[in-house]
């Protein structure tokens, strides 16, 4: 049976009584960055927007929710997706108030990816960025050394300066002859 959103909740205090709770009372900045954390990246789906970086800073006020976002680059075709998915995520734990901004300022970079993501990115094949190095070698046909995801090596060549979508580049490993995706530098 669905969940009413606006009705009480029943709960236990420490004492063992049962208590009701408005579900509005309930919400939290911690609760709505764990919703948060369920939102996938829908071009990398083993990264959440928070796992990006993507998400900025949640304001809470009340009942009204301002969730600020900044997009992996300017254009990303990912943006109307990621801001539909936080909308729908927020609406379907009750949070009917909510309003997502996008901001281009500070630009995003690939140093707001977080440890577990840069994990999970090296998991699912795709070789993460080093952090701290926004690497612009590639500009003068210079590829980093990139680590592959498969078998550690780094004796990996770039196969193209573009991959399966605009942020990555698509590398191969000469040792198990892998082809992968990188996170570029941004």
């Amino acid at each position: 049976m669905p969940k009413c959103n606006s009705c009480p909740e029943r709960t236990q205090n420490q004492n063992g009584d049962t208590v009701f709770q408005d579900p509005k009372e309930m919400i939290s900045e911690e609760r709505i960055w764990e919703i948060l954390e369920e939102v996938k990246d829908p071009e990398i789906p083993v990264l959440s927007v928070t796992d990006m970086g993507i998400v900025r800073k949640v304001d809470h006020e009340g009942d009204h929710i301002t969730v600020t976002i900044t997009p992996t680059y300017t254009g990303c075709p990912a943006m109307d997706a990621i801001e539909e998915n936080i909308l729908s995520a927020l609406k379907e734990a009750g949070m009917d108030d909510v309003h997502v901004e996008t901001v281009l300022s500070p630009a995003w970079t690939t140093d707001w990816i977080t440890e577990k993501g840069l994990r999970n990115l090296e998991e699912y094949g795709i070789a993460p960025p080093v952090k701290g190095t926004a690497d612009k070698r590639t500009l003068f046909a210079k590829a980093p050394e990139v680590r592959c995801p498969h078998c550690g090596s780094k004796n990996t060549q770039m196969v193209s300066a573009f991959g399966s979508t605009a942020c990555k580049a698509q590398y191969k490993c000469n040792e198990c002859l892998e082809p992968f995706d990188y996170f570029k530098c941004i």
